[in-house]
């Protein structure tokens, strides 16, 4: 019997074979923190008596929640951090570096490896073919400890995605569909593989945000096969040695199978405050709003960016509209300055602020006031996720965004494309 790529991953890490709903303890290539849980990593690593680590070039502590530090507690936690990460030799990305997810993508997932990370959204990982997932605090501080953890294989949720998208329509469209029909739970500690002629045809820039988001609908991991536009940006990024061709058998066994016409596909928007609660653009009516975000690791890179300011350059935000960007590392920050996509940004009247979380955790500027409306490119828009609990946010694609701050409005990215 063929084997899904999550069976096939972890199956390789595992020293035998594995199946769907078998346990296995699998060897782990990379581990990492940040430092909104950081400083418990390191209590816990304390408590189990960890004075080294596996492999401290496998190991990665972030600093990207909250930069640069708002606060002295905030200020103390990064302290701890550094200190920790300078006596037991691990890799540390300083704050302003980028997003974790981002940077991992960049520097550290390829396609065959298992990455575990204290962070939900770890599952971007996968777009590379990669079984990336987050654990809590006391198993990842395990995997540093031991290059090792414990796995349940989970079952397969297969989606085959075909055609060519609408105008107006992107890869952010595609998942928001996808957890609008299966919910918040509906895939719950599933792997969720994405394949078909869309997926083929999208850059990694669009891939990255299907896996990343997979964890609203409850998988456990994200999972793209790698193919030529692995390949390709794998040597973007100085690291096409790392490459390895990695697919689902074909005779592999699926719990589900969807099939999604992506010609047929609408923009989507998730209203507040579920990203489960989903409607098309045409089904929301007229949503004023008062400040738009572009930022997050699902859609701050270049080529949102880009998609952003080629909306907006030669023209103003709406002046009801504040407009802020936040590139999702410092990789993406320096290209779009040096193409023109931040001066465009700037002189269209967004504040663009250092990369790493930003708006979206909450800790750190752009805090809405009682009762205004966020459209945001992010990953979640539970109530209070920004910092204030009474305050609303929608979440939808960067094009829809660029359209949202010039109308004022919750606006279909094709009216203004």
């Amino acid at each position: 019997m063929g084997k899904t790529l999550a069976e096939k991953l972890v199956s390789s890490h595992a020293g035998k074979s594995v199946s769907a709903g078998e346990s296995a303890i699998a060897r782990v290539d990379y581990a990492f923190t940040h430092d909104a849980s950081g400083p418990l990593v390191v209590k816990k690593l304390k408590e189990i008596g960890a004075n080294k680590l596996f492999d401290p070039k496998k190991v990665i502590i972030f600093i990207d929640h909250a930069v640069p530090s708002p606060r002295m507690e905030v200020s103390n936690d990064h302290a701890i951090l550094r200190e920790f990460a300078k006596s037991i030799g691990c890799i540390f990305e300083e704050a302003g570096t980028g997003i974790c997810h981002q940077v991992v993508a960049e520097k550290y997932s390829a396609p065959g490896r298992i990455i575990v990370g204290t962070d939900s959204h770890t599952v971007m990982g996968g777009a590379l073919g990669a079984f990336a997932t987050g654990m809590g605090a006391t198993d990842v501080s395990v995997a540093m400890a031991f290059g090792k953890t414990w796995l349940r294989v989970p079952e397969t949720y297969r989606f085959i995605i075909d055609g060519k998208m609408p105008k107006g329509v992107y890869s952010k469209d595609i998942i928001l569909h996808l957890i609008g029909i299966l919910g918040a739970e509906g895939a719950t500690y599933k792997s969720m593989e994405f394949e078909g002629s869309t997926i083929r045809n999208m850059e990694m820039s669009e891939r990255l945000v299907l896996p990343n988001m997979s964890v609203e609908a409850g998988a456990k991991v994200g999972l793209i096969p790698s193919d030529l536009k692995t390949q390709a940006y794998l040597k973007q990024m100085g690291r096409m040695h790392e490459y390895i061709e990695l697919s689902a058998d074909a005779d592999a066994q699926y719990e589900k199978t969807f099939e999604i016409d992506a010609t047929k596909l609408t923009p989507m928007v998730s209203l507040p405050h579920a990203v489960d609660n989903v409607k098309s653009i045409d089904e929301i009516g007229e949503v004023k709003v008062d400040q738009v975000f572009v930022g997050s690791c699902t859609n701050a890179r270049l080529e949102d960016l880009r998609i952003v300011a080629s909306m907006l350059k030669g023209k103003k935000v709406a002046p009801s509209v504040r407009l802020v960007v936040t590139p999702a590392s410092r990789k993406i920050y320096m290209d779009a300055v040096k193409d023109g996509t931040i001066e465009t940004l700037l002189e269209a009247g967004a504040v663009i602020t250092p990369s790493g979380c930003g708006m979206c955790f909450g800790a750190l500027g752009g805090v809405p006031a009682d009762g205004e409306r966020v459209f945001s490119t992010t990953n979640r828009n539970f109530q209070g996720r920004m910092g204030n609990p009474k305050a609303f946010t929608y979440l939808g694609s960067p094009a829809m965004a660029a359209a949202t701050a010039l109308r004022g409005v919750i606006t279909h990215p094709a009216e203004v494309l």
